[in-house]
């Protein structure tokens, strides 16, 4: 018998329970045990980004990180940055500047911009394609997506100001 343990984490703001072997990965956990499938699995060895989540509030590569390295940790997935109803400043930059085609990496991308956005809503050009260098896209070619995190800044900055207020 394969042992298993309960791991509480936060994720998008619900808290909530995970029971699993202690070598799954939290992108499995998020996959199969929450159905959190925006979260995808390219290479399992850290390098393409496809598996980006947020935890506590730092980019993370999910394929590298074990479910019960996350216990009582906060977690944000593609999934909370906005719903199909209520798009997020990212992704609506992202539909304006055309920056996916295929979708696999944008999920990895949203977070790992998103990461930094909420930690340096300023970030000039070079910050942003030194930290999106981590994240493999075959499609777009880059440029729409670093156009659309430029834009996105100005939200995340209004976000920053209103919270000083």
């Amino acid at each position: 018998m394969t042992p298993v343990r309960s791991v509480r984490l936060t994720v998008n703001g619900t808290q909530t329970t995970v029971t699993v072997e202690p070598r799954t990965t939290l992108a499995d956990a998020l996959r199969n045990e929450l159905r959190l499938t925006g979260t995808h699995l390219g290479c399992e060895h850290g390098v393409c980004g496809a598996c980006t989540v947020i935890v506590d509030g730092a980019a993370v590569r999910g394929c590298l990180m074990l479910a019960v390295q996350a216990e009582g940790r906060e977690i944000t997935t593609v999934e909370g940055l906005g719903s199909a109803a209520h798009l997020g400043a990212l992704q609506l930059a992202f539909r304006k500047h055309h920056a996916l085609q295929c979708g696999f990496c944008t999920a990895g991308i949203l977070t790992t911009a998103h990461a930094l956005l909420t930690d340096e809503p300023h970030a000039d050009e070079d910050r942003i394609r030194e930290v999106i260098s981590g994240n493999l896209c075959r499609c777009t070619g880059y440029l729409p997506i670093i156009a659309a995190i430029m834009e996105a800044r100005i939200a995340y900055s209004d976000l920053q100001c209103e919270a000083a207020q």
